[in-house]
C-alpha cells in the first residue's frame, strides 16, 4: 500500500498500472477489474465531465421509498462531512442528504446536485457505479477511485433491490473523508437499504390494494344497481354468486391449480376466457380483465365460474385480502364482468399487476428448472457428456445459447494445473445449430478484465446485463463481439465450475431472444445449476481418471504386439468396458516345436484390483507355458496360484479389497506338424472352430473349475483340424448381455462365423461388428488364429538305437537332408548340438531314441528318448572331465529347453537361419 500526499489506498500501484505495468498485489480484485474496464473504456483519470441529466422523476417509487430512511440517517449523522445519496439503476442520483447541510454550498455540482450519472462508464471506478458493475455491497477508498477528484474521499455502497422481481432498482452510498471509516459504517449501509427495500415493496402493495379497493366498489356499485355495469345490471346477483362461490368445495390442490392458471393471465395482461379441468370431473372457467385503480395503476382481475353442484365445505382464498374502501367517487375503470348464468357461481381468485404475476411465473420457472436438472444433469460418467446435458438443460428455459469451457487436463480426469490455462471450447448448444459462437474444440484464451477471467479469478458468477457496453467482454475479440451483437445476443452470464474447490471450467449463458437483460435472479439461478454441474463434472472427471489408470494398467498388462510364429494367422481384438475396466485378457505363446499356445481369460470383477490380478496370472501363465506344461497342468499351477493370493490378501477394510473373488481361463495349444490342438478350460466359454468349408462348431471339452477353488482337477481334450480352420477364442463379455440370451448369442455368433475362406482378420472384424454391444458392461476379449501346417518335407526323422557308435550316422544324416533344405552353413552349428544331445540321450536316457529336424522361422533341433530325467546346465569345474555339453549347446544355440511327453522326455534346441 502507498500513500502521496493526501491519497489513501494503493496509490503506487495506480501508478504502475497507468504506466501500462502489473498493478501487483496490492489492490484488490474488484478495484482492479474496475481499473481494466476503465483503461478498456478509454477513460482519463483526469476527466471530470459526467452526464447530467434533468428528466428524472422526483417523485419515483425509489424516491419515496428512500425518502424517510435518507432523513434519519441525515439526523444520525448531523453535523459531519457525510454525503449521502440514492442512485437509480443507471447510476443517476436521485437525491442527496448531508450531514453538515452548509456542506452541498461548498462541494462541486457533481457532488451536490441531483442528476449526475456516476457509472462506471462515465465516472470510473467509484462507489455507485462500482456497486453496480459488482452488483453487491463496495468499499472504495483513496487512490482506488479511477478519476483524480475523488481521491480525497472514501465511500461504501451498497445495492437496492426489487425484492419481488430480484432485480436492482437503485444504489445506496455513504461518502466521507477517510478519517471517518469504521466497520460499523457498512453494516448500517446495508440495513438502510433493507429498510429502502421493504419500503419499496410496501409501495407495491399499496397499488394491489388500491386495485382490490377498485374491484370491491365495482361489486358494491353493480349490487346496488347504480347503473349498467359491462351492459348487465347485477344487483344483487353479483354479491350473491361470489358469496356462492367462496363457500364451494375446492380443496387446496384445486386452488393452487386456479391460482397458477390465474397467474399466467395476469402476466398476460388481456381479457380471456380459459377453461381449467379440475378433479372429479369438474371444470372452471377463469376469466381476466383489466380494472385500473383511483391513482392511475392498471391492473388485472381474475375471477372463476364454477359448476355449484358440490356441497359446500371449503373456502376458496383470495389474494390480494380486501383491505378498507376509500371514500369519495368510485375510480374509473371497466367494470366487472357480466352476472354468470343460473346454476353456477362466481369468485375473485386473484388481483394484480401483470409485472408482479410475470415476477411469480419466472419464479415457479426457476424452481421448475432446478428440479428438472437434478434428474438431468448427471446421467453418465463422461465429462463432455455432462456438460452437454447442463447446456441442455438451460436451454431456452435460462438462457438462448449455452458455451461449457473446459481445460484439457479435465477432459483427460486431472485436476487443472490453473485457472483458465488451455481452455477449449468444449460445448456449445443453443435455440439454433447455426448460432454465431465458437464451435467445440476452438482454445478459449482470456484476457484481463473479460467477465469470463473475472469469474475464474473472483471464483463467483459475473453478470453483464448489455453486452453492447461490455468492455471487457468486447475487448477479448472486437471481430466476434459485433457477430454476437448482430446476431441478438445482448445479456451475459458467467459462471465458473467450482467443486471441492476445484475451478474446473466456464459455463457461459447468453440471452438473445427474450429482450429483457439478465438479473439477479438469473444469476442466483445459473450459479445454481453450475454449482450441480461442476460436482456432477468432477466427479465424472475422478471416473474418467480412475477409469484411465485402470485402463492403462489393463494394457500395459496385455500384449502390446503379438510375437512372430508360423503355426497359426491371428488377429485381435479388445473392448474395454464402460463402467469400470475388468480383468479379461489374451495372449499368444511361442512354444518349442514350432507349436504355439493361445490363452484367454477373465478375472471376476472390475477394476484396478481385477486389473491387477489379470497382470499376475497373465505373467504366471506365459511362465508355466515356458516349461511347456500340459494345458491341465498349467491350468492346475494357476489354479493354486489363485488360491495362494487368496489367502494372502484376503479382505482388506482399509482398502475395499474381498480377496480374489475368481477367475476362467482357456489354454490351447496347437502343433503345426501334426495338426492336433490341445485344449483345456477352467470355467471358460469353448472356443468356436470353423472348419475350412466354413461349417462352425463349439469345441466339446471338459467345463473345468474356475480358477481359485483350489483341489478340483482339470479335463483336456485333443482335436485334429485341417490345415486353415479357424480357432475363435473370447471371453464371456461377447457373448452374455443381461438385454440378450445367451443361447441367442451364441446362435448369432455362430452365423457371424460362418463363412469360408477369411483370413483371421476379416473374421475379427465380422465378430466385433455382428456381436460387440454398443454400450459393453464387461470386457470383451476376441482371439481369431487361422491355422496353418508345417509341409512334411521340411520335417525329417530318424529313430535311433542306445548305441553311442550309431551318433556318427546321425551327423552325416543332418548333413544331408541340411543340404537338401539349402542350409548347408547350419551344418557345423547342427552336427555340435545333436553330437551332445543325442550322446546324452543316449549315455544317461532309455529308448526309444528319436532325432527330428524341423525346418521353420528357425532351424529347431530335437532329441526325444523313453526317461523324464531332465539334464541341468551347470558350471564345469576346471578339473572336470565332463559337465560341458549343454554349456556347448546353449552357445550355438538361441533358445533350447526340455519337455515332457507321456512317453518320456525331448530335448530341443534352435538355430537362427542366420547364424552362420
Amino acid at each position: 500500500m502507498g500513500v502521496t500526499g493526501e491519497q489513501i489506498g494503493p496509490a503506487r500501484s495506480r501508478e504502475r498500472f497507468l504506466g501500462g505495468e502489473a498493478a501487483g498485489n496490492g489492490v484488490r480484485g474488484p478495484i482492479l477489474d474496475s481499473w481494466q474496464r476503465c483503461r478498456l473504456l478509454g477513460l482519463s483519470p483526469e476527466q471530470t465531465e459526467l452526464p447530467y441529466r434533468d428528466d428524472f422523476d422526483p417523485d419515483s417509487r425509489l424516491v419515496r421509498a428512500a425518502g424517510p430512511v435518507l432523513d434519519q440517517l441525515q439526523s444520525r449523522f448531523s453535523g459531519s462531512q457525510m454525503n449521502i445519496s440514492v442512485a437509480d439503476a443507471s447510476g443517476m442520483v436521485l437525491q442527496r442528504r448531508f450531514g453538515e447541510p452548509s456542506l452541498a454550498r461548498t462541494l462541486a455540482p457533481i457532488q451536490s446536485v441531483p442528476g449526475f450519472v456516476f457509472a462506471e462508464r462515465f465516472a470510473g471506478t467509484n462507489g455507485i457505479g462500482l456497486a453496480l458493475a459488482e452488483r453487491g455491497p463496495i468499499r472504495v477508498f483513496g487512490a482506488e477511485h479511477f478519476a483524480e477528484r475523488a481521491q480525497r474521499n472514501a465511500c461504501c455502497a451498497v445495492p437496492i433491490r426489487d425484492q419481488l422481481s430480484g432485480h436492482i432498482v437503485g444504489v445506496l452510498c455513504f461518502g466521507y473523508p477517510h478519517a471517518y471509516e469504521r466497520p460499523a459504517l457498512s453494516v448500517l449501509l446495508r440495513r438502510a437499504a433493507r429498510t429502502i427495500e421493504r419500503r419499496f415493496v410496501e409501495e407495491s402493495s399499496a397499488r394491489e390494494r388500491g386495485l382490490l379497493r377498485t374491484y370491491l366498489d365495482a361489486e358494491r356499485r353493480a349490487r346496488a344497481g347504480d347503473g349498467p355495469l359491462n351492459g348487465h345490471h347485477h344487483g344483487a346477483a353479483g354479491l350473491n354468486a361470489l358469496d356462492e362461490l367462496t363457500d364451494l368445495e375446492l380443496d387446496p390442490y384445486e386452488q393452487t391449480l386456479l391460482k397458477e392458471k390465474a397467474t399466467e393471465l395476469i402476466s398476460a395482461s388481456r381479457r380471456a376466457a380459459v377453461g381449467v379441468a379440475l378433479p372429479h370431473g369438474r371444470e372452471a372457467v377463469l376469466l381476466s380483465r383489466p380494472v385500473t385503480s383511483r391513482s392511475g395503476v392498471r391492473g388485472m382481475v381474475v375471477e372463476a365460474v364454477l359448476s355449484g353442484d358440490t356441497p359446500p365445505v371449503h373456502h376458496l382464498s383470495v389474494a390480494p385480502r380486501p383491505g378498507p374502501s376509500p371514500a369519495g367517487p368510485p375510480p374509473a375503470g371497466p367494470a366487472p364482468a357480466a352476472p354468470p348464468a343460473p346454476g353456477t357461481h362466481r369468485g375473485l381468485v386473484l388481483l394484480g399487476e401483470p409485472e408482479v404475476g410475470k415476477y411469480a411465473i419466472a419464479a415457479r420457472r426457476r424452481l421448475e428448472l432446478l428440479a428438472e436438472a437434478s434428474s438431468r444433469i448427471g446421467t453418465t460418467l463422461d465429462v463432455t457428456r455432462t456438460a452437454r446435458e447442463l447446456a441442455e438443460t438451460a436451454v431456452p428455459a435460462l438462457a438462448d445459447y449455452v458455451t461449457v469451457d473446459l481445460p484439457e487436463a479435465v477432459l483427460r480426469g486431472d485436476e487443472p494445473t490453473a485457472p483458465g490455462a488451455g481452455l477449449h471450447r468444449t460445448v456449445v448448444h443453443g435455440v439454433r445449430d447455426d448460432g454465431p459462437l465458437h464451435p467445440a474444440g476452438h482454445p478459449v484464451e482470456l484476457r484481463p478484465g473479460t467477465p469470463q477471467e473475472r469469474c475464474l479469478t473472483g471464483g463467483h458468477a459475473v453478470l453483464e446485463p448489455e453486452l453492447a457496453s461490455a468492455a471487457g467482454w468486447i475487448a477479448q475479440d472486437p471481430e466476434q463481439a459485433r457477430r454476437l451483437l448482430a446476431h441478438g445476443l445482448h445479456s451475459l452470464i458467467a459462471v465458473p465450475l467450482l467443486a471441492r474447490g476445484v475451478l474446473l471450467g466456464i459455463a457461459s449463458f447468453y440471452r438473445s431472444q427474450d429482450p429483457a437483460p439478465y438479473g439477479d435472479d438469473d444469476r442466483r439461478l445459473a450459479q445454481e445449476l453450475a454449482t450441480r454441474a461442476a460436482l456432477c463434472i468432477d466427479n465424472a472427471r475422478r471416473y474418467t481418471r480412475e477409469h484411465t489408470l485402470a485402463l492403462t494398467l489393463q494394457r500395459s498388462l496385455l500384449p502390446r504386439g503379438l510375437p512372430e510364429q508360423g503355426a497359426v494367422e491371428v488377429a485381435h481384438r479388445y473392448l474395454p468396458a464402460e463402467t469400470g475396466v475388468g480383468g479379461d485378457w489374451f495372449d499368444v505363446i511361442p512354444l518349442s516345436g514350432a507349436r504355439v499356445a493361445l490363452l484367454v481369460g477373465d478375472v471376476v470383477g472390475h477394476g484396478l484390483h481385477a486389473a491387477a490380478t489379470m497382470g499376475r496370472l497373465r505373467t504366471a501363465a506365459r511362465t508355466f507355458a515356458e516349461l511347456d506344461l500340459a494345458p491341465d497342468e498349467l491350468l492346475t499351477h494357476l489354479d493354486n496360484l489363485l488360491v495362494r493370493l487368496d489367502r494372502e490378501e484376503g479382505d482388506d477394510p482399509a482398502t475395499g479389497s474381498t480377496g480374489i473373488a475368481g477367475a476362467s481361463c482357456l489354454y490351447v495349444v496347437y502343433d503345426p506338424t501334426s495338426r492336433r490342438c490341445t485344449m483345456a478350460r477352467a470355467g471358460h466359454v469353448p472356443p468356436a472352430v470353423v472348419r475350412p468349408d466354413g461349417t462352425v462348431s463349439f469345441a466339446e471339452l471338459p467345463a473345468g473349475p474356475p480358477l481359485g477353488l483350489g483341489g478340483l482337477p482339470f479335463g483336456t481334450a485333443e482335436i485334429e483340424l485341417p490345415e486353415d480352420s479357424t480357432l475363435v477364442l473370447f471371453t464371456d463379455g461377447l457373448v452374455e448381455d443381461r438385454h440378450r440370451d445367451v443361447d441367442v448369442a451364441l446362435d448369432r455368433l455362430r452365423g457371424a462365423l460362418a463363412h469360408a475362406g477369411r483370413s483371421a482378420e476379416d473374421t475379427c472384424r465380422a465378430v466385433m461388428d455382428a456381436m460387440a454391444p454398443e454400450h459393453p458392461r464387461d470386457d470383451v476379449a476376441l482371439l481369431v488364429a487361422r491355422t496353418r501346417s508345417l509341409p512334411a518335407d521340411r520335417i525329417a526323422a530318424w529313430d535311433l538305437p542306445a548305441d553311442p557308435a550309431r551318433v556318427c550316422d546321425i551327423r552325416a544324416a543332418v548333413t544331408r537332408q541340411l543340404t537338401r533344405w539349402g542350409l548347408e552353413e547350419l551344418s557345423f552349428a547342427a552336427e555340435l548340438l545333436l553330437s551332445e544331445l543325442v550322446t546324452n540321450a543316449v549315455r544317461y536316457g532309455a529308448e526309444p531314441i528319436q532325432v527330428r529336424l524341423i525346418h521353420d522361422r528357425a532351424l529347431i533341433c530335437e532329441v526325444s528318448d523313453g526317461s523324464s530325467t531332465a539334464p541341468h546346465l551347470r558350471r564345469a569345474a576346471t578339473t572336470d572331465e565332463g559337465g560341458r555339453g549343454l554349456f556347448l549347446v546353449a552357445q550355438l544355440a538361441q533358445a533350447w529347453g526340455t519337455r515332457y511327453t507321456p512317453r518320456g522326455k525331448v530335448i530341443w534346441a534352435e538355430c537362427a537361419l542366420d547364424a552362420a
